[in-house]
């Protein structure tokens, strides 16, 4: 072989790998973009959101669809305040956020306060603006505890929020620590947060020192949780949970 022909064959051996890496870096660069102004996969891997959410499931947030800040890109990094292209969400929507006590950990849960709203618990019952939600109760839901295997039945409520928006929640502990709380002003540019399942959820009910959420600031919004794609327990797929849409 001559010295050119072993030239001309280094070359495109160099080439190659070149092209390789461009088109991979290409590709991180597509998948990146579309995380930050699109979608975005989460799993979930607490209770909080049952019965709509199980562990196991896995989803897509849209982030357009409550406008984006900092924390709509990967790690947060600050280069802006506030949001741009802001939408508002709307009371019922499933939202993820950044908790307010990190800024970093990412929670899901349900907007049921907007700005201005006076929210509270009593008995049990949600109450917005000293009115008590459309609360239904329907068939328990039966409950598997994640450590004993065991199965059983917890009472389960149909919600109906203000706007017309349905959804399901379980209280199976009779004035639990969260079903009756002081009134929660809910501050401008915050939202008022809660999880489906009210006897076993950090949320808005619960400062941020003790583990909740507090408050959350507008600009701690990621995005709406429209779609669920794969679900599982164990290893087995949840074939009815697959490809079920959560809203708007």
């Amino acid at each position: 072989m001559t010295k050119d022909a072993t030239g001309d064959k280094a070359d495109k051996k160099k080439g190659g790998w070149v092209e390789t890496i461009k088109t991979v870096v290409y590709a991180g660069l597509i998948a990146l973009g579309i995380r930050t102004v699109a979608y975005e996969p989460f799993n979930i891997p607490s209770e909080s959101m049952y019965p709509t959410l199980l562990v196991g499931d896995y989803l897509f947030v849209s982030k357009w669809s409550v406008g984006y800040s900092r924390h709509s890109m990967l790690f947060s990094p600050p280069l802006f305040k506030g949001r741009i292209f802001e939408k508002p969400p709307e009371r019922g929507d499933i939202l993820v956020f950044k908790t307010p006590a990190d800024n970093s950990t990412d929670y899901i849960k349900r907007l049921v306060g907007m700005p201005g709203d006076r929210i509270q618990m009593r008995g049990g019952v949600l109450h917005i603006n000293d009115q008590p939600i459309k609360r239904e109760r329907v068939a328990d839901f039966p409950y598997q505890d994640r450590l004993s295997r065991q199965t059983f039945m917890v009472a389960q409520f149909r919600e109906t929020m203000p706007n017309g928006k349905s959804f399901l929640t379980l209280d199976g502990i009779p004035n639990g620590d969260y079903d009756n709380t002081r009134v929660f002003t809910v501050p401008a540019g915050h939202y008022f947060m809660m999880g489906d399942n009210r006897d076993n959820s950090l949320d808005s009910r619960v400062e941020t020192a003790s583990g909740g959420t507090s408050f959350v600031p507008a600009e701690n919004l990621v995005g709406r949780a429209d779609f669920l794609w794969f679900s599982h327990q164990g290893f087995v797929p949840r074939f009815s949970r697959i490809f079920t849409l959560l809203g708007p």
